[in-house]
C-alpha cells in the first residue's frame, strides 16, 4: 500500500495536534502535512515558495474559519483550478450553520464534518473519516496534477 498523502488546512494549534494526534493511531501508511490558511494551502498546493517539493495530497480536510483566506473562499479556489479540483474536499469544522453546510456542498465539497466538542468524539470522528476515505473509498494511489 502506498503512502496516502493529507493535507490538514487548519488554523487552530489545538485542533491540529488533535487530528495529528488521532492519525498517529492509523492502521495505515500516511503522512500529514499541515497548512495555517488557505494562503498556506494554496502555496502548497501550486508548489510555490517553500513548498516548491510539497507532494500532491490525495484528500484535504479543511476547516471553515481561517484568517487570510477562508475555507469557502479556498474551496471555491480549488474548484474550479482545473489542477486541482479532482482532489478531494473534507470540510471539518466548528460550524454547525445551515448556511456553511448548504455554501460548501454548492462549492463542491465532498464531505461536511461539524467537529465534535469533546477530545474523545474528536478523535472517533478521525476514525471515521479514516475508516471511510482510506478503507471504503477509492482514491487514486497517485495523485495526478489536472490530468
Amino acid at each position: 500500500m502506498k503512502t496516502i498523502e493529507i493535507l490538514l488546512v487548519e488554523d487552530n494549534p489545538a485542533d491540529v495536534m488533535l487530528t495529528e494526534e488521532a492519525f498517529e493511531e492509523a492502521d495505515f501508511p500516511h503522512r500529514l502535512h499541515v497548512a495555517r490558511d488557505g494562503v498556506e494551502a494554496m502555496a502548497f498546493l501550486r508548489h510555490e515558495g517553500g513548498y516548491a517539493d510539497a507532494p500532491a495530497p490525495h484528500v484535504i480536510l479543511m476547516d471553515l474559519n481561517m484568517p487570510r483566506l477562508s475555507g469557502l473562499e479556498t474551496l471555491d479556489i480549488l474548484k474550479v483550478d482545473e489542477k486541482l479540483r479532482h482532489i478531494p474536499v473534507i470540510v471539518l469544522t466548528t460550524s454547525r450553520a445551515e448556511e456553511d453546510v448548504w455554501r460548501s456542498y454548492k462549492l463542491h465539497a465532498n464531505a461536511y464534518i461539524p467537529k465534535p466538542v469533546s477530545i474523545s468524539e474528536f478523535v472517533e470522528v478521525i476514525r471515521s473519516f479514516e475508516q471511510f476515505w482510506f478503507t471504503v473509498a477509492a482514491l487514486p494511489t497517485t495523485p495526478q496534477n489536472g490530468n
